[in-house]
């Protein structure tokens, strides 16, 4: 098929009728600019067509351009009659577009090899389709991304091209979940102030005055938004890492002809989990009075915890709670742990499983990290905790006969059969509201495990060993600061360590006389506050 390249200019006679190529400044290699045209394969109906496009400023520059589209007509076989008008109507599609990029020949190569269309524009949002089908790995992970891309992803950004995909389209994203966010806090607190009017008056008003008034409150209710969740900082770093992952494998398959990822650049907020804080005193009396917790997460002090576990001391899943409590096993860990990966005789556990609820479907699988899978040592009173919970074990088996569910479990149902983790959570709440004690999520016993190690003298590799962590610096940030207490006893006991000078006892180090004297025992008889009294009350220069 015919084609070349060829300067041309935009000039016109005196009627406005384009000169082109009759135009007598052509001759001056200054004028006009290079153009290309090739002819193209026949529409589907016979009709001729071709691919132009001008504005190139070199006689090398559209003669590159040329080469690209003769290359991209050679993707289809000359015996491919059907293939050769698909390329074609690819190149008419981007020859309308001046500002369009030429495909890219590989991905071209790929879409028409696989069966694709090759005139689609893919867009973000069938892109996320695609990759989110062929995804891969654990399904809580893929349960998320699911979700970031059906409430987040699609409804912002889907509907742009994928080779068109900016940092600023994202950016605009996350600050327009910003703004909703701001909405969404108002809404709530409106709803809150509708549902307060939805109660009662005063006692002793008659039901015929409140029921009118009633009806049409509640009506109001009815009619706001309900309740709403904001899409707080570590989520938005989820939705970047969702649209990053799917970006990152469009690159690396060569699709679309991206090779930028926007998601990777964009600027956010660092979206780190909130500092955890002990129920001291004062955060306990503040919520008492406002009904706040003064952080997202919260920890019980030794006592607090001491307390928790005496009230549920009776409670068929105490064995579970005092094993969090004191080895920090996360939620899923606990449930899905064995008899056979203990050890009582030896004092050792090791995490090997875990049953993990997604929505309302429950499944094992691996623990959360490679380092997740650990063998941690037992303390004495855990191990006859356990010795107790399963003798308690062998009574309900023994009740129950052959109806019992053989899931060599350490904690099930009352059958045997698998424990389902949001049943943990819904009774750890019962147990800690019965007992008044401020709030904590189940998960946050794991934080107060890691404030005992420290406490019982645990470096933090000690914690990142027992709690799984995948690298000291989790550890460190998370929770080396949770137990101020314990600080101060260890800065105690290191100030100890040094003998600390004294005025007016002078003493001899290797032999020469110190400057000052270090803390030494008083002479017999005699007390350090009347050593001390009398070094004051001599006159000025006589004490070294």
């Amino acid at each position: 098929m015919k084609g070349s390249t060829y300067r041309r200019c935009y000039c016109r006679d005196g009627d406005g009728k384009a000169l082109s190529k009759a135009c007598p400044q052509l001759s001056s290699r200054r004028h006009g600019v290079w153009a290309v045209r090739q002819e193209l394969p026949a529409r589907g109906d016979g009709t001729r067509r071709s691919f132009s496009r001008s504005g190139y400023e070199t006689a090398k520059d559209a003669q590159e351009v040329l080469d690209t589209v003769r290359a991209l007509l050679a993707v289809a076989d000359s015996d491919d009659t059907e293939g050769q008008v698909r390329v074609g109507d690819l190149l008419e599609l981007v020859s309308k577009d001046k500002k369009a990029p030429l495909p890219e020949l590989d991905d071209v190569r790929r879409r028409y090899a696989t069966g694709q269309s090759l005139t689609a524009q893919t867009t973000v949002g069938a892109w996320l389709d695609e990759w989110l089908a062929g995804r891969r790995g654990r399904r809580t992970g893929i349960s998320r991304d699911e979700s970031n891309i059906r409430v987040h992803l699609k409804p912002r950004i889907g509907h742009l091209r994928l080779d068109r995909l900016r940092v600023s389209h994202l950016g605009e994203m996350f600050d327009a979940i910003a703004d909703d966010n701001e909405t969404i806090v108002t809404e709530n607190a409106d709803r809150r102030e509708q549902m307060a009017r939805c109660k009662w008056g005063k006692p002793g008003v008659p039901p015929a005055t409140e029921r009118p008034r009633l009806a049409a409150e509640k009506a109001k209710l009815d009619e706001m938004p309900p309740f709403r969740q904001v899409v707080g900082p570590a989520t938005r770093q989820r939705i970047r890492s969702t649209l990053r992952a799917a970006l990152n494998d469009a690159i690396a398959q060569q699709r679309f002809g991206i090779t930028f990822n926007p998601a990777s650049h964009v600027e956010m907020d660092s979206g780190r989990r909130p500092k955890g804080l002990l129920w001291i005193d004062e955060h306990v009396r503040r919520w008492q009075e406002t009904g706040e917790k003064p952080s997202a997460v919260m920890v019980w002090t030794p006592e607090q915890m001491g307390s928790f576990l005496q009230h549920a001391v009776d409670d068929r899943l105490y064995a579970l709670f005092h094993l969090v409590t004191f080895r920090g096993l996360r939620r899923g860990e606990a449930c899905g742990q064995r008899w056979t990966d203990v050890d009582l005789d030896k004092g050792l556990l090791t995490v090997a499983r875990q049953i993990v609820q997604d929505g309302w479907t429950v499944y094992e699988d691996v623990p959360k990290t490679n380092s997740g899978a650990r063998t941690i040592a037992l303390d004495t009173g855990t191990i006859q905790v356990l010795r107790e919970h399963r003798e308690q074990q062998e009574k309900e088996r023994a009740k129950l006969g052959a109806a019992w569910v053989d899931t060599g479990r350490i904690f099930t149902r009352e059958d045997g059969s698998w424990l389902r983790p949001s049943h943990v959570t819904d009774r750890f709440a019962e147990l800690y509201g019965q007992a008044e004690l401020p709030p904590v999520r189940l998960h946050d016993l794991r934080h107060g495990a890691a404030t005992l190690i420290h406490a019982g003298g645990g470096d933090l590799h000690a914690i990142k060993e027992t709690l799984g962590h995948a690298g000291i610096a989790i550890t460190s940030d998370t929770y080396a600061h949770m137990l101020p207490q314990v600080d101060r006893a260890i800065a105690e006991a290191a100030a100890k360590v040094v003998p600390m000078p004294r005025r007016g006892q002078p003493v001899k180090i290797n032999g020469t006389a110190a400057h000052a004297a270090l803390t030494q025992p008083a002479p017999d008889g005699e007390s350090e506050a009347g050593s001390d009294r009398e070094a004051e009350a001599s006159p000025a220069g006589q004490a070294s």
